[in-house]
């Protein structure tokens, strides 16, 4: 017969695991897109000298101040400090916020050097560009719905210094996004 200690331990990994499996097919995905980006490089309306808009370089340094916050919120779970997980939660969302306003930031520039993803003036490298980050946004989404549910569980009392997994899962995914988008960041900065 299993403890009630075992049970609270095999859910937590079954948890863990099922987010491990959800990221691999989210890296299978991204890698398959950038595979593809590799690939129309040889196309002949390929921009060779595209400039990455400013704003996305800004977007760059809040998902990573994002992904600093999610760490303090959980090592302050950890230490059973409620008061500063409030804190930290409450700017792991706002940041989340202000990278995806960024983010848009970063296609009005797009638009203002007139490079558009579809039409008659559209390009395929920022077409690529556009779906790249619409996903990479897509499931951020995701992650800004998780982390309010996260918000909501703490203010229920529901974590404390033993039993924390909502908010070690969701940092393992808002670490996650900020890996990924470091490296879409780098892969089109980069691939010309």
């Amino acid at each position: 017969m299993m403890t009630i200690e075992e049970h609270k331990i095999r859910t937590e990994r079954s948890y863990k695991l099922l987010l491990i499996f959800a990221m691999i097919s989210m890296v299978m995905m991204f890698a398959g897109l950038t595979s593809a980006m590799v690939v129309s490089k040889s196309r002949p309306d390929w921009l060779k000298n595209f400039t990455m808009p400013s704003a996305f370089f800004v977007s760059t340094a809040v998902i990573v101040l994002c992904s600093v916050a999610m760490f303090l919120a959980k090592k302050s779970i950890k230490a059973n400090k409620k008061q500063a997980t409030t804190v930290f939660l409450w700017a792991t969302l706002g940041l989340g916020v202000v990278f995806i306003y960024f983010q848009f930031q970063g296609f009005a520039q797009l638009f203002e050097n007139h490079l558009y993803p579809v039409g008659g003036a559209g390009s395929i490298t920022i077409s690529f560009l556009y779906v790249l980050v619409y996903l990479h946004m897509v499931h951020l989404l995701g992650g800004i719905i998780s982390l309010l549910i996260i918000i909501y569980n703490h203010f229920k009392q529901k974590y404390n210094a033993s039993q924390f997994i909502g908010i070690e899962l969701g940092a393992m995914y808002w670490h996650f996004l900020d890996f990924l988008w470091i490296y879409l960041f780098l892969f089109l900065y980069f691939f010309k």
